[in-house]
């Protein structure tokens, strides 16, 4: 499922991100297409070797396809979500895999973000990457909870995942929207609640607000629906990659594979029979 999740968001037309019609300087559709395929080994031995052995794996085996980061966000977020225990409820689940990471966890995820080498990370006084940690993973996440998206899924218990980007997609899927415009609308859902953290670390965090306002006034305008919705979204989507912006709300982007490796866990996609849909942006 996680590949398949993979695949699926990165092809879908999310305005500002790479996709299967466009590409972002140093970032192209095939890296994220290799990284799918790397991470599939490690993310299905999460149950049994835990999170941070997962991350790790998963990481270590991308950076064997690809030089630059296209995935640490999307691994940690699917790492825990792979170790629940298949016959366990999402949020029950999940809530039992944060509450057992450890020290160990905690140390080879940082190995993994250090690998990964993610652009706009700064330093902290306290449990920085750069050194050893001292504290249980989830401990340390709470830490980050404020200022990354990432790290406040650890902390709450993947309340933005579960709780705002699930049911964001489950809504438009059953308003009837192909798949790809059901992606969509997750993503503008998420972006317009939270501000992008890979914006804010990049840009600051006044240029994440404008963004996520942008992203809210477009839902506000009738995303999907109406003749100007589609010309509503390629306005957006040029804004955000133009030359002085370069935008990518890659946060959020991770967020939305989330919420798809969570639903097709939980039934609300099911694989190969729903529609995927042909017309975002036009062609």
């Amino acid at each position: 499922m996680a590949q398949t999740a993979c695949l699926i968001e990165v092809t879908a037309r999310k305005p500002g991100n790479v996709h299967r019609y466009a590409d972002l300087p140093g970032l192209h559709l095939v890296d994220f297409l290799l990284s799918a395929t790397a991470i599939v080994e490690p993310l299905d031995q999460a149950a049994a070797t835990g999170v941070g052995r997962a991350v790790y794996g998963a990481i270590e085996a991308t950076r064997q396809v690809v030089s630059t980061n296209t995935n640490l966000g999307i691994v940690l977020l699917l790492a825990p979500l792979a170790a629940i225990s298949p016959d366990a409820d999402l949020a029950e689940g999940i809530e039992a895999v944060l509450a057992a990471t450890t020290i160990d966890d905690a140390r080879l995820v940082f190995r993994a973000i250090r690998l990964a080498q993610p652009g706009g990370l700064g330093g902290v006084d306290d449990q920085d990457v750069a050194r050893e940690p001292t504290m249980p993973l989830r401990a340390v996440m709470d830490l980050a909870a404020e200022r990354d998206l990432i790290a406040r899924q650890y902390s709450s218990g993947f309340r933005e995942v579960l709780g705002d980007a699930l049911p964001a997609l489950r809504q438009s899927l059953d308003a009837g929207s192909p798949l790809e415009t059901a992606i969509v609308t997750c993503y503008l859902s998420v972006l317009a609640q939270h501000p992008d953290s890979l914006i804010a670390r990049k840009y600051g965090s006044a240029t994440a607000r404008a963004v996520s306002r942008r992203a809210g006034e477009l839902l506000d305008a009738g995303w999907p629906e109406g003749d100007l919705a589609q010309l509503r979204l390629e306005d957006f989507d040029s804004w955000l990659r133009q030359p002085a912006n370069r935008f990518n709300p890659g946060t959020t982007a991770d967020l939305v594979t989330a919420a798809l490796y969570a639903a097709m866990r939980d039934g609300t996609i099911k694989l190969p029979s729903i529609q995927y849909g042909s017309s975002v942006l036009t062609d």
